[in-house]
Formats: structure tokens, sequence, C-alpha cells
């Protein structure tokens, strides 16, 4: 019997904290440059992947950069206003 096994090549993780980012939001992806834009809805750039909520408040965003495919784990919305 001949089994094949592909490696699955592991993505890198950065975590952006959104206390340093300084204007509206934009960043880059720290492994490829892609700009990441929150005014961007359109997931051609990025796509969320998760969001973690702790009472009531945006506590971290996961997003996956669509160019190079790097985790981005976005923090810093400690400061938010609660979720309705």
């Amino acid at each position: 019997m001949n089994v094949s096994v592909k490696k699955m090549k592991e993505k890198e993780t950065y975590v952006i904290d959104l206390y340093k980012i300084k204007g509206n939001g934009e960043f880059k992806c720290p492994k490829c440059g892609t700009k990441i834009s929150p005014d961007d809805l359109s997931e051609d750039v990025y796509t969320i992947t998760e969001t973690q909520v702790k009472e009531d408040r945006l506590e971290k965003v996961i997003l996956r950069c669509n160019k190079c495919g790097s985790k981005l784990h976005m923090i810093g919305f400690e400061a938010s206003e609660p979720l309705d």
C-alpha cells in the first residue's frame, strides 16, 4: 500500500495591538505588507476567521491575510464600548 502524506506549511501568526496603530485603524500585514483596512468589507484582502467577546466587550478579532495566509490576532479593544 502506497500512502502519500502532504505536510501542510504552518502559517505565521502575528499580534496587532490597536493601541499602537495611529490613524483610522489601517495597518500592513507584518509578513507581506498588504494594507489591511477596517473600511474594506469585500474580503478580497483579508477574512475575519474568529471574534472573541468577554463580558459583552470585543476582546480579539482574528484575521487571515488572503495574500500570504498569515493569522493576525487583533487586540486592544479594551477601551471600546460594550456590544449591544
